[in-house]
């Protein structure tokens, strides 16, 4: 197999692998001896290294793999974090649909409406970067306000706020007048 054809089948192999690939099993299926699919998969590194591009070959151990840039780092990671959206738990999801309604909320509004503490939950969406700070509320403790980030909009496939289905909100600072049961005469 000449030089050309055996770079591209490297190449090839490599790309639809997605894992590191022995140099000797390579050898076998390219019917070419060791050194010659080494020279190859090194030239090939080395263009794609000289070329800056979005993808390199490193050798590991007796092997070589196609990998992602170093410098494609932060691209990869944004353009995958939307394909895999963080697993949450009921609780976060309930606190996290509370937050996209209510938004700005404090995480006592959200408890108030959840019945129970909210500050793993909140703790959690926070480290998920799904929900942010949005400044404080100005009544005393000052408490702080979240609202959702732009990856939650990413996450749940959304451009807007607007796009959420529409709900039954909670007013707040109103007394709401519960119905009163039948009362039911002993006879």
């Amino acid at each position: 197999m000449e030089e050309e054809q055996l770079q591209r089948a490297i190449e090839a192999i490599l790309f639809a692998a997605g894992e590191r690939m022995e140099i000797q099993r390579l050898a076998a299926v390219l019917e070419a001896d060791p050194p010659e699919i080494e020279a190859a998969a090194n030239h090939l590194a080395d263009q794609y290294a000289f070329q800056r591009r979005g993808i390199r070959i490193l050798k590991l151990e007796k092997g070589y793999q196609m990998v992602s840039s170093g410098e494609m780092a932060d691209y990869v990671t944004k353009a995958l974090e939307t394909r895999k959206p963080p697993k949450l738990s009921a609780s976060q999801l309930e606190t996290l649909t509370i937050i996209a309604y209510y938004q700005p909320a404090t995480k006592a509004m959200v408890e108030q409406i959840r019945g129970v503490d909210s500050a793993y939950s909140v703790a959690a969406l926070l480290n998920k970067k799904l929900i942010e700070e949005a400044g404080r509320l100005n009544v005393p403790g000052r408490p702080i306000q979240y609202k959702t980030t732009p990856d939650f909009l990413r996450t749940f496939g959304l451009s807007s706020l607007e796009e959420l289905p529409s709900i039954d909100k909670i007013s707040f600072g109103e007394p709401v007048e519960l119905p009163q049961e039948q009362q039911v005469e002993e006879s």
